[in-house]
């Protein structure tokens, strides 16, 4: 570690703490479908100033499907070293609200695990199956794809 606040290779050291949240019922998965992007993802975003995980994890969540949830359990921290990002994803049930579209999702849906959407980030795929893995302890993984590699917008 270095004393300098930029690190060794003079890059800042300031990265994005995320979360976000797998929601089962009965087998099935939520997917929230984005209004910005023709994709769709787990419920989740970036941490406020001054909000703690669960915080975040609350207000996205209810932001983006109009429900409340409780946090069962950490299922991954996942890195994103080209986003300088770090994501937590938690297990949680819904204790209120029904899904809805919101601000910022066209439309939230369960589906079944083995039939997620095409378009589905295959990021947030990886966090579902890790889910349905029912390790014990939290899965560390570094999910070093960029954005537009997931989205395919890469040209061949």
């Amino acid at each position: 570690m270095t004393d300098d606040k930029t690190g060794s290779a003079g890059s800042s050291a300031r990265f994005r703490i995320a979360v976000s949240a797998l929601i089962f019922e009965g087998g099935r998965v939520l997917l929230a479908h984005r209004r910005d992007i023709d994709w769709w993802n787990l419920p989740g975003g970036g941490m406020e100033v001054g909000e703690t995980v669960e915080e975040a994890l609350y207000r996205e969540v209810y932001e983006e499907t109009g429900l409340q949830v409780e946090i069962e359990q950490l299922i991954g921290v996942y890195s994103k070293p080209q986003k300088q990002e770090v994501v937590l994803t938690f297990r949680c049930h819904v204790i209120g609200g029904v899904p809805s579209e919101t601000e910022e999702t066209r439309e939230c849906r369960y589906f079944a695990s083995g039939d997620l959407p095409a378009n589905t980030l295959p990021k947030h795929r990886q966090r579902v199956e890790d889910a349905l893995i029912n390790q014990q302890s939290a899965i560390l993984r570094v999910q070093g794809s960029s954005t537009a590699e997931d989205q395919q917008l890469l040209n061949d």
